[in-house]
């Protein structure tokens, strides 16, 4: 009876969620950039564990960013073609992918760091440290308040929210080890401070690998519920039958569903889609559905299909 989709003004010329935070990311990866390098050299200089710590954080900021800039740069200006129906919107997922990977990294030297340290700790000098904790804490003030409102919109901008966050409280624990060591001299409190930055930030990086994985492997949307969706599409007027649903996200902000629809006897197949296309749309936020409208015979065709 009939096949089509629906989306909006056209997957050609869709733009994901991360498209929108394109300059903040910019500005973002500047700041990150000249903490890193402050950071970087006084740790260094000073064999600070939790300055080192958080430059580490730093440069996978840098570094996650870049690539989730390069990423939704190169998708929003790639369009899809023939043989890439979808453009390269999957490379923003990959980006988180990899900043997580960073992330578990960083925090697993960090944590071999002080362990080597334990029983030998350094004599940090405090106030070169304490001087640059105070310019990444007002640095990463500023980049948090940036990819706050894009956190809960795009994926790649989680991370780098996530990876901001995570070096704000770093600085946060910089300036407290500087503080401590010092007022009191006790030297364990830089390597204390460089551990507990390293654990406090894998949890966090563990639900972003997740989330970027089920992406990837095109698992259905947490917040939505495929037996709602069915379930909606079911009770359509004129709907016998819903099968063959899928429902998966090809990036932030872009939700992707196909299914069959299998129309009763006596209603018309067009009124059917147009239904369909609105509750999916305007319920569940589903802008590009592909449906298959279909009278009873022709629906015997999809029991034979094995997946």
């Amino acid at each position: 009876m009939g096949h089509d989709h629906a989306h909006g003004p056209g997957l050609a010329h869709a733009e994901s969620a991360s498209a929108k935070y394109v300059v903040r990311l910019a500005l973002a990866l500047g700041i990150g950039l000249v903490v890193m390098l402050a950071e970087g050299a006084v740790a260094i200089a000073t064999g600070s564990l939790a300055l080192l710590s958080d430059a580490a954080h730093v440069f996978t900021d840098v570094l996650g960013i870049g690539m989730a800039l390069t990423a939704i740069l190169f998708a929003k200006r790639s369009r899809p073609t023939l043989s890439r129906t979808f453009g390269y919107y999957r490379a923003e997922v990959f980006a988180s992918l990899t900043n997580a990977l960073l992330l578990f990294c960083v925090a697993g030297y960090v944590l071999y760091e002080a362990i080597s340290r334990i029983g030998e700790p350094p004599d940090v000098p405090a106030v070169p440290v304490l001087v640059v904790g105070s310019i990444g804490l007002v640095a990463n003030v500023a980049a948090f308040l940036l990819l706050r409102s894009g956190a809960e919109e795009s994926l790649a901008v989680r991370g780098a929210y996530l990876e901001v966050l995570a070096d704000l409280l770093g600085s946060v624990g910089v300036l407290i080890s500087a503080i401590v060591t010092l007022t009191t001299g006790w030297r364990y409190a830089d390597m204390i401070v460089g551990v507990a930055i390293g654990l406090w930030v894998l949890p966090r990086t563990y639900l972003l690998a997740k989330r970027s994985l089920r992406i990837l492997f095109q698992h259905s949307p947490e917040e939505l519920d495929v037996a709602e969706v069915a379930a909606a599409l079911a009770g359509l007027d004129g709907v016998a039958d819903v099968h063959d649903l899928h429902v998966w996200t090809l990036t932030s902000g872009m939700e992707v569903a196909s299914a069959h629809i299998t129309t009763a006897a006596g209603y018309s197949g067009d009124d059917v889609l147009r239904a369909a296309q609105h509750v999916l749309a305007e319920r569940f936020r589903i802008e590009h559905a592909t449906l298959q409208v279909e009278s009873t015979d022709s629906a015997k065709r999809c029991t034979e299909l094995s997946w």
